[in-house]
């Protein structure tokens, strides 16, 4: 893997002529996003951000941190944060940034800790890749909570970009789950090798939590499809 996300990450906070992102996935067509927007503060991060950072509690584990906004927050706060990325160009920002306590890790691979708030943002469901892979995150992250710890995760139902049949129904993949998307990611003329991400409807995400023994709890809807929810033993 390029590290693209995290090149252009470390570009802008280094001011190295940074570029919009180029992303692509198997359903949709290229979009622009611009690598400034994962520099946000408090008061420009979406609803269901915000909420998310106001309930967090203890010591808190931000997992898949990319430009670190969220445990920097925290970490301004008072709050005893860790954060994980598996790019490295993206620790190094944060580091930049004054994030204390951020490693190149991935959720998987923690060991030996336990928290209290667990953080997953921006769509904190892709790091499972597929609804068949979800058990095995699901219940690191149940080995990971403290007692009467919580993990904090967003995501959204993405039906809505599928067809929409004369009855009502919806033109899905017959042999696999509709939010598994593959994305494909460019910077600067580079293009990185394509990655499955997964995006999860709350009643699957609910489903998937009540078979790993876990409790699963709709915390706040947003106005495109998107939700927060709360997990908890």
């Amino acid at each position: 893997m390029l590290d693209l996300f995290g090149k252009a990450i470390l570009d802008y906070q280094t001011n190295n002529s940074p570029e919009d992102l180029i992303t692509e996935t198997n359903i949709s067509e290229a979009d622009e996003m611009d690598v400034a927007y994962l520099f946000r503060d408090f008061k420009s991060m979406p609803r269901l951000e915000q909420k998310a950072l106001q309930l967090a509690k203890g010591k808190v584990l931000d997992v898949g941190c990319g430009a670190g906004s969220h445990g920097l927050y925290l970490q301004e706060k008072g709050f005893d944060v860790t954060a994980i990325d598996i790019s490295e160009n993206a620790v190094k920002a944060c580091q930049l940034r004054g994030f204390k306590n951020v490693k190149v890790q991935d959720v998987l691979a923690v060991e030996n800790e336990k928290f209290d708030t667990i953080l997953l943002l921006m769509n904190g469901t892709g790091i499972f890749r597929t609804l068949m892979e979800c058990s095995k995150y699901l219940q690191k992250l149940k080995a990971l909570l403290n007692p009467n710890g919580q993990i904090l995760i967003d995501s959204s139902d993405i039906i809505y970009m599928y067809d929409e049949d004369e009855d009502g129904s919806y033109l899905v993949p017959a042999n696999q789950y509709y939010g598994e998307l593959v994305f494909t990611v460019s910077y600067k003329g580079e293009t990185d090798e394509p990655f499955t991400w997964l995006y999860l409807d709350y009643n699957t995400l609910q489903n998937a939590a009540h078979a790993n023994g876990l409790h699963c709890e709709l915390i706040m809807e947003g106005k495109h499809f998107d939700y927060l929810a709360k997990i908890y033993i």
